[in-house]
């Protein structure tokens, strides 16, 4: 269930689009539900997670610049934008504290030498990096169909 909730507003992003074939419309959508996303987590837990403020404050800005623009673009950059940070995030921890991202996560559930932590780590640096460059290629060599 909460891998649902966690896609819910881009689960209703794709529904509108390929309903509507309006990426305005979709983004319009994907506001609001975003918002009620971190709203209900909010209500329900009493805390927000990291990657849903991530999340709405970039879909509240791109998805923003998208509608008042009319300009599908803006939305694209959001999956870029997100692999981005998370790239940044999982490389800088490289260089804070004593565990990276990847040991502080599974460091509980299994053992192993610092360098193949740090292996993993910079692993899930180079996924983040090429998924936010992929993303650019085919948000901008495709057509807005192959995109979506």
């Amino acid at each position: 269930m909460k891998i649902l909730f966690d896609f819910l507003p881009i689960i209703i992003f794709f529904a509108v689009y390929k309903y509507t074939g309006d990426i305005i419309m979709a983004t319009a959508v994907l506001i609001p539900a975003t918002i009620i996303q971190v709203a209900y987590s909010w209500i329900k837990t009493k805390t927000i997670e990291k990657m849903h403020i991530v999340s709405l404050v970039l879909v509240v800005l791109l998805g923003g610049a998208t509608v008042l623009l009319g300009d599908g673009d803006f939305i694209k950059w959001k999956p870029t934008v997100v692999n981005g940070l998370f790239a940044l995030a999982f490389l800088g921890s490289q260089f804070i504290g004593e565990k990276n991202i990847i040991q502080r996560m599974m460091g509980d559930k299994i053992e192993l030498p610092f360098k193949v932590w740090r292996t993993l780590n910079l692993a899930w640096v180079g996924f983040f990096i090429v998924s936010a460059f992929a993303n650019l290629y085919v948000a901008f060599q495709f057509s807005e169909e192959v995109w979506q």
